[in-house]
């Protein structure tokens, strides 16, 4: 799984139209190892809490797709199958669309998002868990199984080949955005038009809260987990990520590496950095994020300007806070005093 930084959400309490009562309801479980939030509005309580348990089941079904913790996954299934290069293995309509758009990422980003990156992922967590670094020799060996050539796309019979023996893909740049896309997607199926779904911090909404101009959204200072930046963001019809290392890193020599990797090196970037994205739906959101946070700052902003979404860049460097971002960022900044804290 990957964590991303939690965003803080600003929104009001229970909301009345002139026809009939309209409540806003919120409904929290604990999916794909962390909280999983979905808000929306309804007249009907009883329907609201059918609706949100559906969605629940929905996320279920999808990390049973994704998920490289499970180990009868389809994904860990596909793993498994690293090596035998006569045997394609045909997926599901979910994950090979996923797998699809992965690999569009990879070659939009020039490699920096990268989901054959498992091995990697697997030798950083486990350091992180012992507080031990591993060597630079482990380092190398283990990067020598990653590789997106080695991930060959059948797309007439929608069949997968993991060519390298010990591969494993790593959706977790990418999977937390998708599902919650499909959480909203279902929503608005059920005639739920003002809505926000927010995966471990990888959030998409509709329509604004019932008297809002938007969902309002706060973003988290680099490498803190409990200071924000003074502004805050207001958004609708639209997905928003942040990543950066307030949750998850190790420390060597004083050089404190996040648990983003760079593909290119096998280490985490250096970078205190966090990155915000947003973009028209979650998926992009999601891995595009992952792909700035290791991107140069003028690689990350053309990237973004490409795929129709703005970028916000906050660095810490020598004790000072720097700010970069796209030119259309500015315009998702709220006005005023946020009334309400969630």
């Amino acid at each position: 799984m990957f964590l991303r930084v939690f965003f803080i959400i600003f929104f009001g309490s229970l909301v009345f139209s002139t026809a009939a009562q309209i409540t806003r309801f919120s409904f929290t479980e604990s999916k794909m190892g962390a909280p999983f939030t979905i808000v929306f509005y309804s007249k009907d309580g009883a329907q609201a809490a059918s609706i949100a348990k559906r969605c629940f089941v929905l996320v279920d079904s999808f990390n049973f797709i994704f998920s490289d913790y499970i180990d009868s996954s389809e994904l860990s299934n596909l793993s498994k199958s690293a090596g035998i290069k006569s045997i394609p293995v045909r997926l599901s309509p979910a994950l090979y669309d996923i797998l699809i758009q992965s690999k569009k990422a990879f070659e939009l980003s020039e490699g920096a998002f990268d989901i054959t990156m498992g091995p990697l992922s697997k030798l950083w967590r486990k350091a992180r868990r012992q507080h031990q670094f591993p060597t630079d020799s482990t380092v190398r060996s283990t990067r020598n199984l990653i590789g997106f050539d080695k991930l060959i796309f059948d797309t007439l019979h929608k069949t997968v080949r993991l060519t390298q023996p010990g591969m494993q893909l790593d959706l977790g740049g990418i999977a937390q955005g998708y599902v919650a896309q499909k959480v909203i997607d279902f929503l608005l199926t059920q005639g739920i038009n003002h809505a926000l779904v927010n995966a471990s911090g990888d959030i998409v909404v509709s329509g604004a809260p019932i008297d809002k101009e938007g969902w309002v959204v706060g973003v988290n200072l680099p490498e803190k987990t409990d200071e924000l930046l003074n502004k805050k963001l207001s958004l609708k019809n639209r997905a928003v990520t942040t990543s950066g290392d307030a949750y998850q890193f190790i420390e060597k020599d004083g050089i404190r590496y996040s648990h983003i990797i760079n593909p290119i090196t096998g280490y985490g970037v250096t970078f205190q950095r966090n990155v915000t994205v947003i973009a028209a739906d979650g998926t992009t959101a999601d891995w595009l994020a992952t792909a700035c946070s290791i991107l140069s700052l003028k690689k990350a902003k053309k990237l973004s300007s490409i795929l129709g979404a703005e970028v916000l860049i906050t660095e810490l460097k020598r004790g000072r806070l720097k700010l970069n971002s796209t030119r259309g960022f500015r315009f998702f900044w709220k006005q005023g005093e946020v009334e309400y804290l969630f």
